[in-house]
């Protein structure tokens, strides 16, 4: 008997396939479009019919194509993929473990507890944002956080504004705007996302004055670059690269002392900015706030997001008179933080006032603070946590490497640690790499020499079951 032609086979299989009305008036789909709405749940059923039409086109073996599920329940499980999907959240949280620190792919720095729990409180009520309970008239939405900055960094005054870059500018515009800004072209950096110290600056509106060379910038080389037209002398800290060899650049005092000399004001972006002496953690080059502030500078910027391990904001500091005048400015509305910054940002701060306590619990300063003993410890809680057969069929080894401070912080820093390198039996290495990064939450690790490592420096504890759960999962079951 002749088979029947190819094109009939497809045609007999389209057939099967049901309408879209009727899969509009099943109950789940009644269902869906009580708790969505009809249009929908209609685009979803098109789209799920459209893949299952395109997928019996695409099948040529007879025997393929019997095998394909073609009815409504097999179609209404698509439909519900789509939805589901749909419906999901584009931002989800995800397990690191690469070892990075502030990680700004990642979102940075994890809050502590207690400024999630705060955020959680501002969130569901209405609160004092800018209300003076005590008073009974309007406050200030800076007054929860001006008072304990100050107790920190020893400064006049202090403001907050959504991110660094925006301190920087706003700084810029309300102390110098048409005027000349000071500074060594060994600090002219840049920044995530492209963004540059003479763009800002000329964005601002003010003029940039390079002085100096590259790797070298004398005391002298300020003097003369001022002019009746200076407004400010600048110092950028290079918190993301160094320059090293024959290098040399002006102390802080000194450039203090100078401005002083002609009556200009100093400005110092630091970039991470940190409230404790990060020396314990064997980490070297990178000043506190207080130490900048009590140098004498001016206007100090930092973020509140990397090595403070709050919110994303710019932080700045520094004498009344000039933190006013950022104060007054109008762009000042445009680049002003929201209730769940000030939220986040003053249970951070509050933990700070106990730097012992801090440590504990910021996150950021606990990770800079485990040693390669406490990831290892890490390393064998999730192997107790991975039933032996599971565990085996990684092949797991425990090797010597290093952690990265990241978000553009601390670049020539090493952080010795411990690391889970897997060599999978059951799949490549780059196909484990894609699986722990598909599923939900997706756990993000990294290749080298043919082995996925996974750093636990940044796994929190409450994570751990889960990352053992994930890995027991995706071994094949016999």
């Amino acid at each position: 008997m002749p088979s029947e032609p190819a094109g009939n086979v497809h045609l007999s299989y389209l057939r099967r396939l049901p309408a879209v009305d009727e899969l509009l008036r099943t109950p789940q789909a009644q269902h869906w479009q009580a708790r969505l709405s009809r249009q929908t749940v209609t685009d979803a059923v098109r789209q799920a019919l459209e893949a299952t039409r395109r997928s019996i086109l695409q099948t040529t073996e007879e025997a393929a194509l019997a095998a394909l599920p073609v009815g409504s329940a097999a179609v209404l499980s698509q439909v519900e993929a789509i939805l589901g999907a749909a419906q999901a959240r584009e931002l989800q949280r995800l397990i690191n473990a690469t070892g990075v620190i502030v990680h700004t792919n990642l979102g940075r720095s994890l809050l502590a507890d207690a400024a999630v729990d705060n955020m959680r409180t501002v969130a569901a009520a209405y609160s004092n944002l800018e209300y003076d309970v005590e008073l009974g008239e309007r406050g200030t939405r800076y007054g929860h956080l001006e008072g304990r900055l100050r107790s920190l960094t020893g400064a006049e005054a202090a403001l907050v504004v959504n991110n660094n870059a925006a301190a920087v500018y706003l700084a810029l515009q309300a102390l110098a705007k048409g005027r000349e800004v000071i500074v060594s072209r060994g600090q002219l950096i840049e920044i995530g996302g492209s963004f540059r110290i003479p763009d800002i600056m000329r964005s601002s509106g003010a003029i940039l004055r390079e002085v100096g060379s590259t790797n070298k910038t004398h005391l002298r080389d300020y003097a003369a670059g001022i002019s009746a037209d200076a407004a400010l002398l600048l110092r950028v800290h290079t918190s993301n690269y160094r320059i090293v060899g024959f290098t040399a650049e002006v102390p802080r005092h000194e450039l203090v002392a100078l401005g002083r000399e002609h009556g200009l004001p100093v400005m110092e972006d630091l970039g991470s900015g940190t409230l404790v002496d990060l020396q314990p953690y064997g980490l070297h080059d990178e000043p506190t706030v207080n130490e900048v502030v009590a140098s004498g500078v001016d206007v100090v910027t930092f973020s509140g997001d990397k090595l403070l391990g709050g919110p994303q904001a710019g932080i700045v500091v520094g004498k009344a008179a000039c933190v006013d005048q950022l104060r007054r400015h109008p762009m000042h509305r445009a680049v002003r933080v929201d209730k769940f910054t000030v939220a986040a940002l003053e249970a951070t701060l509050k933990l700070y006032a106990d730097p012992q306590r801090a440590r504990r619990q910021i996150p950021t300063l606990t990770m800079l603070g485990l040693s390669p003993r406490d990831v290892a410890r890490r390393i064998q809680r999730l192997r107790r946590l991975l039933p032996a057969g599971s565990a085996a069929a990684y092949r797991p080894r425990v090797i010597d490497g290093n952690s990265a401070v990241g978000g553009g912080a601390l670049p020539m820093a090493v952080l010795p640690t411990k690391l889970l390198a897997l060599q999978p039996e059951f799949c490549s290495v780059s196909s484990l790499e894609r699986r722990l990064r598909c599923r939900q939450p997706a756990i993000i690790g990294r290749i080298a020499r043919d082995q996925l490592l996974l750093d636990l420096r940044t796994v929190t504890e409450r994570e751990i079951p889960e990352l053992a759960a994930a890995l027991h999962e995706l071994v094949p079951t016999t």
